[in-house]
């Protein structure tokens, strides 16, 4: 079995005008594992995937993509990379079917090997019955389900899922997730990025966050979440909520935070919070464990990103 890195980055660096938009990165995928790259709008999360993929050139740095040097070897490697855009592109004039056959052609695969594989895709995206349905008839969750199925045409071993759940209902989120789980179960290796936090400490064995360009902390999400906050969180709600952050909260919690009128109390000790929270009427509370968005939130700020 090859154990050797399905991509490594080391240094990578890419600039457009005076703006280097990707700041001398390194990653290093293990093979079958879903290694999630976080970040804020303009991080540079997809500009890294194009330079990955071959599509864009960098200023300098190395990308090994399943033995392949990219850009160099670019075409090599996207013959055995499976992409799922942040935005749908299917063919609307093609049926679910016709949309399979059709991307399996740009991969020289021949006919009769996708008559093969298509029925079992089908099935994997859950598809079976709508195989001669027209693009324009599918929910948003069967259009995503579709694009995974699609993506795994040229049985990839390599995936770039980029917000695969963007859009979707809790419902459809769940589906796709466990189809993910099954692709990591079949030995796939996933490069996944999402603003679900949630997404990511369910799938991911590995995440990396990003922010300006730069990789600011990475590793198992359970070990981040140790390092970087308090074992619990108190959200605070309600018109009152920052006149007793400032007179309580802060008194007994390690940290809070103030959003609109919102207060997130971090500690070690949430009894005290709790007890007086519990004597009040006027105000609504939330208990829980903290978790990646937590760090995600301290690490990069909760300001708006555009």
């Amino acid at each position: 079995m090859n154990t050797a890195s399905p991509l490594n980055v080391a240094g990578l660096r890419k600039s457009y005008g005076d703006k280097e938009v990707v700041c001398g990165i390194d990653l290093a995928l293990q093979p079958g594992e879903c290694f999630g790259l976080l970040g804020p709008n303009g991080a540079g999360k997809t500009t890294t995937l194009r330079l990955c993929l071959g599509l864009t050139g960098p200023d300098s740095g190395s990308i090994r993509v399943l033995g392949h040097e990219v850009p160099q070897q670019g075409r090599e490697a996207r013959a055995r990379i499976g992409v799922v855009p942040q935005f749908d592109n299917l063919d609307p004039d093609f049926t679910i079917r016709e949309n399979l056959r059709v991307f399996g052609r740009y991969f020289d695969i021949p006919d009769s090997t996708l008559q093969e594989r298509i029925p079992a895709l089908l099935e994997f995206a859950g598809l079976s019955s709508r195989a001669d349905t027209r693009i324009q008839t599918l929910s948003g969750g069967m259009k995503r389900r579709l694009t995974l199925a699609r993506a795994l045409i040229n049985d990839p071993e390599l995936l770039f899922l980029d917000e695969p759940t963007t859009g979707l209902d809790p419902q459809a989120r769940h589906v796709i997730w466990e189809r993910l789980r099954n692709l990591l179960k079949q030995g796939k290796t996933l490069l996944l990025t999402t603003h679900f936090m949630e997404e990511a400490e369910r799938l991911c064995s590995r995440i990396a966050i990003m922010d300006h360009g730069k990789i600011i902390s990475g590793g198992d999400p359970r070990a981040l979440i140790t390092q970087h906050v308090e074992p619990h969180v108190v959200e605070v709600y309600g018109e009152g909520a920052p006149g007793w952050g400032e007179t309580f909260g802060r008194r007994h919690a390690e940290r809070c935070e103030a959003t609109g009128e919102t207060i997130f109390c971090y500690t070690s000790d949430p009894a005290p919070l709790v007890a007086d929270l519990d004597s009040r009427g006027d105000l609504r509370y939330l208990h829980r464990r903290a978790n990646i968005e937590d760090v995600f939130l301290k690490l990069t700020g909760r300001d708006l990103r555009d």
